[in-house]
């Protein structure tokens, strides 16, 4: 069992001296026996597992680790200090992006996709779970929808998969899975994630994108229901899905 404070500083609500402020301002209501119940008490303990509390009128589950999926929109940078464009983590709630305290704090994006290119985009407090999607040596398929300048032809396609060399890597580069779903869209599966990898295997092969769209990522797809710029907790089916080992 934790302290109210301590549960809403892990959460991401500010430091220990702001959770406790938001307690003792009565701000925190901590849902028992399915109501919510004011709580004064900053040193008040709770079972954190289901813990369901509000704050400032917000309701927020407890979780000891967070595990996200966004519908990335064009015109946002995967950075938290971005260039040019919006910061994609200005998409999330505060708490989000300030939850455990210390230098690096809040969630990450696992991976990136360039500010134009849109679909599903991953982000967790849990360094393992990051290293594990974002590591080569771990095969994670990633599931892109590409719309092209020029018309597809099967000689493309073709070196797509038997592989490309890139200017900054003479080992050739290859597509897992490839195929033409039109004369402009290509659907492109990769297990790694170099700069701007899609863009140049497209223009390695002599033609050039025109949109870009993550689908999934390992068994995740992104879900109709789920807009642009909006967000949603994975399931404990969903993290467990990208946490097993493949068989064999």
């Amino acid at each position: 069992m934790m302290q109210l404070q301590d549960i809403l500083f892990s959460q991401g609500f500010g430091t220990r001296r702001i959770c406790c402020g938001l307690v003792q301002q009565g701000l925190v209501r901590v849902v028992m026996n399915g109501a919510p119940a004011v709580c004064l008490d900053p040193t008040a303990r709770f079972a954190e597992d289901g813990l369901v509390f509000e704050v400032q009128g917000e309701t927020w589950s407890y979780q000891e680790r967070a595990y996200l999926m966004v519908h990335k929109p064009a015109g946002f940078e995967c950075s938290q200090k971005p260039s040019t464009y919006p910061s994609v983590y200005t998409l999330l709630p505060g708490p989000l992006r300030t939850r455990g305290g210390g230098a690096a704090a809040g969630v990450q994006a696992v991976g990136r996709l360039d500010q134009d290119t849109t679909g599903l985009l991953l982000m967790s407090d849990d360094g393992k779970f990051i290293h594990r999607l974002t590591s080569p040596r771990h095969h994670v398929p990633k599931v892109y929808e590409v719309q092209v300048k020029h018309p597809l032809d099967e000689k493309q396609v073709s070196r797509l998969l038997a592989g490309v060399v890139l200017d900054d890597d003479p080992k050739p580069v290859k597509a897992q899975a490839c195929s033409a779903e039109g004369e402009h869209h290509l659907k492109l599966t990769l297990t790694e994630g170099k700069y701007h990898q899609v863009k140049r295997m497209v223009a390695a092969v002599g033609n050039r994108v025109e949109g870009l769209h993550r689908s999934s990522v390992g068994s995740i797809f992104l879900t109709p229901d789920l807009p642009p710029g909006q967000w949603r907790w994975l399931t404990q089916d969903e993290v467990a899905s990208l946490t097993q080992k493949a068989p064999g």
